[in-house]
């Protein structure tokens, strides 16, 4: 059943790019299209038969592979990640709808499904070499997505991207041959499957290498600070789609791996790193969001202030109570709608307006001339992005500060600080693009337009949904919260801090 995630959309990218020119690109966009929502609805399915009572893998798949190496494939689903692949499932759908004239199509939208099926992989492997490959399959084709559809610096950002990334696999694969050769037992044999490790028995010394390695691995994909300047002149230079991709889920299996694998397996060493973890989690917050202030590209604050918000994310899981675990994983999904949403505004007001640059641009409000819902969505996203009660954003932070408080007061208020200077950039950013006198300079232009194109229903129709899903989440956040919280007990209870 889980392999159907997986698979189906990885089939359907070879099937396209084996057609040849049968189709144009609008045909290959709605065959991308169909195939995830499908990949989508077959997650929903799962969703009515998923019991979320249970802490315990679900629809398990186990088939034997490579024995002599460790690796099997070994598939699972539990509160942890299935809200992660919903995730993912719903941008794919979203990200394929606004790719429209797209140059080289038969490429293009198979390098998409293939993006899909690879992260739900990564979240659904229980073998540790497994969720490696998987990790590592989508590297190549947002590579490509960004090397090849990306701005004129996308040369560059995507040569960028790449080495960090390489960088990021080495550390994660070294850290994970480490915990099978300590971990595996005299039963088992050699083997990367995750249920089957347990490093009990291994010394300190030794867990906290193995951690340090996961959490510069993984810290590199989230990003923290400073590992984190490949990702602005990737967001900068990608395309909206795989902004909103890269953005709303790609980042999470940064996250989704410290606690997998990090937490889940080295609880000792987790907890002796806790405190300088929280205090990193800080220095990413605090300088995520005065970067962000300082910024006059629009895409390039939004891509600054995921940087801030993945930092609450790592101050809950170096809590690593179980609240703390489950607003680490809301978190997760509260920053991949609403960061998605930010970005989709933003390319509908470059693409509209020709400019991204806050300096250029002033009075989109303008119901005559401007983009006045696209506006009254930026003020939506901006607010769930700083917490506003009734919104996504509000519980999940809220959630982690509760939690975090406990453990880590003086972290936690510092953290706090980021919630005020979330708005402060978006009112900095929505005082000048959307309010005032209606005036817009092109880049490459000294004369001010007049006037711009409306946004068609269409076009916003994705930004629309998301806004409706931030707000239907802020209001009855049990929906997820539920899914997540027996998962998020079952990993924490032997953490304890003094």
């Amino acid at each position: 059943m889980l392999s159907t995630l997986v698979w189906f959309p990885i089939a359907g990218a070879l099937i396209i790019a084996l057609s040849g020119g049968i189709f144009d690109s609008k045909q290959l966009r709605n065959i991308s299209l169909s195939i995830a929502i499908a990949t989508f609805g077959w997650s929903l399915f799962l969703l009515t038969k998923f019991d979320f009572g249970l802490a315990t893998m679900q629809f398990s798949e186990s088939l034997a592979w490579l024995d002599q190496i460790g690796l099997s494939y070994r598939l699972g689903l539990d509160g942890l990640s299935f809200p992660l692949v919903l995730l993912n499932g719903l941008l794919l759908i979203l990200a394929i709808y606004i790719s429209n004239d797209i140059k080289r199509p038969n490429l293009y939208f198979p390098l998409m499904l293939l993006l899909g099926g690879g992260v739900n992989g990564a979240f659904l492997s229980q073998n540790l070499l497994l969720f490696f490959l998987f990790f590592e399959v989508e590297l190549i084709p947002l590579y490509l997505l960004i090397a090849i559809w990306g701005g004129e610096k996308r040369g560059y950002a995507a040569t960028k991207f790449l080495i960090y990334t390489a960088i990021s696999g080495v550390l994660i694969l070294a850290a994970f041959f480490g915990i099978a050769a300590f971990g595996s037992g005299d039963v088992t044999g050699f083997t990367f499957n995750y249920q089957d490790l347990n490093l009990e028995g291994v010394s300190k010394t030794t867990k906290g290498i193995l951690l340090l390695l996961l959490l510069l691995g993984f810290g590199i994909k989230i990003p923290i600070v400073p590992l984190h300047t490949w990702l602005p002149d990737a967001h900068v230079e990608a395309s909206t789609p795989v902004s909103t991709l890269l953005a709303g889920v790609l980042l999470k299996l940064g996250t989704y791996g410290l606690l997998r694998f990090g937490l889940g397996l080295l609880p000792e060493a987790w907890q002796a790193i806790a405190p300088f973890l929280a205090g990193w989690a800080v220095v990413s917050v605090i300088y995520g969001c005065l970067t962000a202030i300082s910024q006059t590209d629009m895409k390039k604050m939004v891509a600054y202030s995921s940087v801030g918000h993945m930092g609450y994310i790592i101050l809950a899981l170096a809590t690593a109570t179980p609240l703390s675990l489950l607003g680490a994983t809301f978190q997760m999904v509260s920053h991949g709608l609403i960061s998605a949403l930010l970005f989709i505004l933003v390319g509908i007001v470059y693409k509209k307006t020709g400019t991204r640059n806050l300096n250029s641009l002033n009075g989109l409000l303008n119901p005559e001339r401007g983009l006045p819902i696209t506006g009254s969505l930026m003020i939506l996203a901006a607010m769930a992005s700083a917490g506003t009660p009734g919104m996504v954003g509000f519980i999940a932070e809220f959630v982690i500060f509760r939690s975090s408080f406990a453990v880590f007061p003086i972290q936690t208020i510092l953290c706090m600080i980021g919630t005020g200077l979330t708005a402060v950039y978006f009112l900095i950013m929505i005082d000048r693009v959307f309010f005032g006198r209606f005036s817009v300079i092109r880049d490459g232009s000294d004369q001010i337009v007049t006037s711009i194109p409306f946004a068609q229903w269409q076009e916003k129709f994705p930004a629309i949904a998301l806004a409706l899903i931030i707000v239907f989440f802020g209001l009855l956040p049990n929906f997820a919260t539920n899914m997540i919280e027996s998962s998020a007990k079952a990993i924490a209870p032997n953490i304890t801090f003094q």
